[in-house]
């Protein structure tokens, strides 16, 4: 897709490591996944259900 092979991992994995240090790494991938998680969750969950009741000008109007 982007042409990434191992190589242009390990260095774009190399270059994470000196910007956020070792410890901090993983924490940042468990933030990640949280995120990408809630997101699916939320785009296959199906819509909420309006149960707010009409007003009386929208019946009005109707049985004219």
């Amino acid at each position: 897709m982007f042409g990434l092979g191992v190589p242009e991992l390990l260095i774009i994995l190399a270059i994470a490591v000196f910007i956020f240090g070792a410890k901090k790494l993983p924490q940042i991938g468990d933030g990640i996944g949280r995120a990408i998680s809630n997101f699916k969750k939320a785009t296959n969950e199906p819509e909420e259900i309006d149960v707010t009741p009409k007003s009386d000008k929208s019946e009005d109007k109707k049985e004219s």
